[in-house]
């Protein structure tokens, strides 16, 4: 049986980390993994929950409430929290920063760990995330550590939400990512690092279609064939 290929691509918060990786999985044939959604998924039950993010042990107790699943329509990921499809409700602000406080929670990691271990092992997949070349797949054929200034990753965000019509704040947006990228690298389960294996790769001046190509052309170096 031929072995998958996987590719694992790191990095913060606004970095285009899913943008990237959704067009990369396209052009290569691969599924593609967006762990940060199934976070975020978990992050919108505990909100709607009115939960304290803060309670650990509140939150950790409620895991076993919670069934998060990924599905492909039309080659597009769906995810589904307890068989709602909350694919269109989970990009907000509020659930991305829910989703950063709760992630740092060991039961909460336990609970998607397996789901994208067994997705890896099924598929070749490109799968995003803060941990998954350091400890989701540590044994990935090819990883990255995808970067960008704070203020790249605040102008790209700004404009992302100007575009929906949303009232924002570019000099706000930036201090919430410099926040979040406080809180994803200080945690103390599984913080954000490159990698040892990893290729480093800032995009602050590179276009989507260039890092596109990088990552395709690593891969091919990794051993991918074409």
């Amino acid at each position: 049986m031929k072995k998958t290929y996987n590719i694992a691509i790191d990095g913060p918060a606004g970095a285009g980390k899913s943008t990237i990786a959704r067009r990369a999985a396209k052009e290569l044939g691969f599924v593609y993994v967006d762990t940060g959604a199934m976070y975020r998924a978990m992050a919108l039950y505990f909100l709607r929950k009115g939960s304290d993010l803060k309670d650990e042990k509140a939150v950790g107790d409620a895991c076993g409430e919670i069934s998060v699943d990924i599905r492909y329509e039309n080659g597009e990921q769906q995810v589904l929290l307890n068989g709602e499809n909350v694919t269109g409700l989970i990009r907000t602000e509020e659930v991305g920063n829910a989703a950063s406080a709760i992630s740092a929670y060991p039961a909460v990691r336990a609970a998607l760990l397996e789901l994208q271990r067994t997705l890896a092992k099924n598929s070749n997949v490109i799968m995003d995330g803060r941990d998954i070349g350091t400890l989701v797949l540590p044994d990935a054929d090819c990883k990255i550590y995808l970067t960008a200034s704070t203020r790249v990753r605040a102008v790209r965000r700004y404009k992302e939400l100007e575009e929906k019509g949303t009232v924002c704040s570019l000099e706000e947006i930036e201090r919430e990512i410099i926040e979040r990228d406080n809180r994803d690298m200080n945690r103390k389960i599984a913080p954000l690092v490159q990698a040892k294996d990893a290729y480093y790769l800032d995009s602050s001046s590179l276009t989507i279609d260039q890092v596109v190509e990088k990552i395709k052309a690593l891969a091919f170096e990794k051993g991918l064939e074409e």
